[in-house]
């Protein structure tokens, strides 16, 4: 007699490094129930159909990876082999779905592992789209012919295992909105991600923070009122101002739903901006989830962190737990906080412009992982002239308008030099498009008149712009080291480029003047030593010294020099700087020079040149007779007539046609294309071991070097595995941890170039 041998159950992942396989049936469960929970968290204030928008996420959470049942794919799960699955898994999903009519969760289980789609690449699949026509299945036939001849035992098998089948739904074209997409597809991929994670070890759940705004807001108004009122009269009356606009943000209406905050550089925005924003949470609480403070740099997040997390955390919190801080060098230690950051789960996120917006655009499931916390949040941005490019605000202004308007989202754009972009005509058109609707104008938070005019001529008297000569020719290296330390110190000079700065500074110090550098060929750990030195020197006030920048300082630094110069780069750059001269007015001589450099050793930065070709046009009487904000505003018209209006088009055409990874291309914040150097020689040996190295050590101790440096340097990379051009490489020159970095390396090897050495 032969006994039936027992089927062995399906699996969704592979027995690894000591964990047990994971059973199909689990986790299709597990990313069902999550998933749906997300969703009906994130639509709770959608406007539109709800139930619509949450079973597109369960019918994709429930058949996501029904191709994993193909006996080929199951043979290699249960292998435990490492291999990928012979069969595109997602396949199947896709295939059934769209049979049913799922036509939204079509698109979310084809773009759970590769991203959102390219509707034209769609078009061209013979009729066929969201299918696997190109790779084969181990028999040879096309992978989407292989999956339509079992997909009926697949789905005899899933139904078996004891998961749910998915009925039969009207047939739709697919929904009009990307971000809704968006949101979607962060649905599912947060609900798969984390399933995984917690399985094989690397993710438990995270512990909810309660939001307690109401005490939070009590908490903050504790704080701002034990603040020192000032010793001189200056100060005094800066502070004053300070607790006026305070009050005024705090009982600002919490309607309409978009606000700016154009109050002058150190009037306290911070505080004031989140002292509204706590109140909007508390009269919406509980629906209010997160308040997500955007900062343009990853130097000044820090900085607001302490703030945040001094004035915010309750008796018996960690800091960490309440005001969670997401850029790429947080330390991260604590894996949790770590989560809690990256997935936006605190109660208050910090977060870069880079991390936000281009998540806003993004296809890439990783990015849209944590965009479905966004819907009920509150967000301020924070100097926003400096948070993207202009010819992005067109299209993220449409995305935040829709999350606004229909997703329960509040917004708060503050700047002392706020571009009103929005009031160009040529923006407007462009925003409203062929919708009927008008863009409504964007009140600010201070309507006191009095207040807005006394905060006006507080700054007016502040800061002077000066030029030299149109005649004049640009000044050399020579020529700005002369020029510069003429002017009674402590001064700072702003240039556009990493080597600009760095020759700058050496030809000071060869010349035995008082400087001090601070750029990006520094690594973090380095430049926050320096930010030290630079704010203990600031304490004598009339000190004569130079610091020697890049714009890595240009916003938010709590600096205060008492002249300024500017390498011509934007009227937001001109205009930023002088918000780190006579910063609380203490100054009464304080000017910012705009100047032009040239130099066969100086490097130009590309990416400036519409927004200095727009600066060339304002003449001096323009820059000091008009507010910042004015001018913001104008020079972004400017801008939009030297080339970003074309940009403009294409971003929001490619929106439109569901072009989504050239929109996520095109949404590039930051276009650089740069790679991770490790700058710490034992960091960098222990690499090249194998050793396990932390990441917060690593960020702090690397610097990033643009791709096309990296050959010309001759930089190897640390770890031979074939992945250099994503990898990690060692600095084998000089570096200077207390003043030029890697430039110290650079310039000696420029040197020994030029006597006729070569990098091989």
């Amino acid at each position: 007699m032969t006994m039936a041998t027992e089927k062995q159950p399906e699996l969704a992942h592979s027995a690894r490094q000591g964990v047990r396989a994971q059973q199909y049936a689990d986790h299709i469960t597990n990313v069902r129930k999550t998933a749906v929970s997300n969703a009906r968290n994130a639509a709770r204030s959608y406007t539109g159909d709800r139930e619509a928008f949450v079973s597109w996420v369960e019918a994709a959470a429930i058949y996501h990876d029904l191709g994993k049942l193909d006996e080929a794919n199951q043979a290699v799960l249960r292998s435990g082999s490492q291999c990928h699955l012979p069969i595109a898994h997602e396949d199947a999903g896709v295939a059934e779905l769209d049979s049913l009519g799922h036509k939204e969760s079509v698109v979310l289980v084809h773009g759970h592992h590769r991203g959102l789609f390219s509707r034209e690449e769609e078009i061209g699949k013979q009729g066929r789209p969201f299918r696997d026509l190109e790779r084969l299945a181990p028999g040879g036939e096309k992978v989407a012919d292989h999956v339509d001849r079992l997909l009926r035992q697949y789905e005899k098998d899933h139904v078996t295992a004891g998961c749910p089948a998915v009925p039969t739904a009207q047939l739709s074209s697919l929904h009009g909105c990307g971000f809704t997409r968006r949101l979607a597809l962060s649905c599912l991929v947060d609900a798969d991600h984390s399933d995984t994670a917690r399985h094989y070890g690397a993710e438990s759940e995270i512990p909810v923070v309660q939001t307690r705004w109401n005490e939070r807001l009590a908490a903050l108004e504790r704080y701002v009122g034990s603040l020192p009122g000032g010793s001189t009269p200056a100060e005094q009356e800066r502070n004053q101002l300070r607790q006026r606009l305070f009050q005024a943000c705090r009982e600002a209406s919490i309607e309409p739903r978009i606000r700016t905050c154009d109050a002058p550089v150190g009037t306290g925005k911070t505080t004031a901006v989140m002292a509204h924003l706590l109140r909007v949470a508390a009269e919406r609480d509980p629906e209010l989830r997160h308040i997500i403070v955007v900062l343009p740099y990853t130097n000044i997040i820090t900085q607001s962190v302490e703030v945040y997390r001094k004035a915010l955390t309750l008796d018996g919190e960690r800091p960490e737990d309440v005001v969670a801080e997401h850029h790429h060098r947080a330390d991260f230690e604590d894996l949790e906080l770590r989560r809690m950051a990256t997935l936006w789960k605190a109660p208050i996120i910090v977060t870069t412009a880079v991390q936000f917006f281009e998540t806003l655009g993004s296809s890439s499931p990783a990015r849209l992982r944590k965009l479905h916390e966004l819907p009920s949040s509150a967000v301020f941005v924070d100097e926003v002239h400096a948070a993207i490019p202009s010819h992005l605000w067109p299209q993220m202004w449409r995305w935040v308008e829709t999350w606004t308007r229909h997703w329960g989202g509040h917004l708060v754009l503050a700047s002392g030099s706020l571009p009103r972009f929005w009031q160009i005509a040529e923006y407007r058109n462009l925003i409203c498009g062929d919708h009927t609707a008008r863009l409504a104008d964007v009140p600010d938070l201070v309507t006191d008149q009095s207040l807005r005019d006394k905060l006006k001529q507080t700054e007016a008297k502040r800061i002077h712009y000066f030029r030299r000569s149109d005649s004049a020719p640009a000044l050399t290296c020579r020529d700005v080291v002369e020029f510069v330390t003429a002017k009674q110190g402590p001064r700072l000079l702003i240039v556009n480029t990493v080597q600009t700065a760095a020759v700058i500074a050496k030809a000071m110090r060869d010349e035995g003047r008082d400087v001090l550098h601070l750029s990006t060929a520094l690594a973090p750990a380095h430049r926050d030593s320096i930010v030290k030195r630079i704010k203990l020197r600031l304490k004598d006030k009339i000190a004569n010294w130079t610091l020697v920048a890049t714009s890595c300082i240009e916003a938010g630094m709590d600096f205060s020099f008492r002249v300024g110069f500017r390498e011509r780069a934007s009227m937001a750059s001109l205009i930023q700087i002088g918000g780190r001269v006579s910063r609380g007015n203490e100054f009464t001589d304080s000017v910012v020079w705009d100047i032009l450099l040239q130099d066969d050793q100086f490097q130009n930065n590309p990416a400036l040149l519409v927004s200095r070709q727009a600066l060339d046009r304002f003449t001096l009487e323009k820059l000091n007779e008009s507010h910042p904000a004015e001018l913001a505003t104008l020079a972004m018209s400017r801008e939009w007539t030297c080339g970003a209006e074309e940009k403009a088009r294409k971003l929001i055409k490619d929106e439109e046609s569901m072009e989504y990874p050239s929109v996520s291309r095109q949404c590039r914040v930051i276009d650089a294309d740069t790679r991770t150097v490790v700058i710490d020689r034992s960091l960098a040996e222990a690499i090249r071991r194998g050793d396990k190295v932390s990441k917060a050590e690593l960020l702090q101790y690397s610097v990033q070097i643009w791709a096309n440096k990296i050959e010309k340097l001759g930089l190897q990379p640390l770890v031979a595995d074939g992945e250099s051009e994503s990898g990690l490489f060692g600095w084998p020159y000089d570096y200077d941890p207390e003043f030029l970095g890697y430039m110290a390396g650079v310039l000696k090897l420029a040197d020994f170039i030029a006597a006729g050495g070569a990098v091989i």
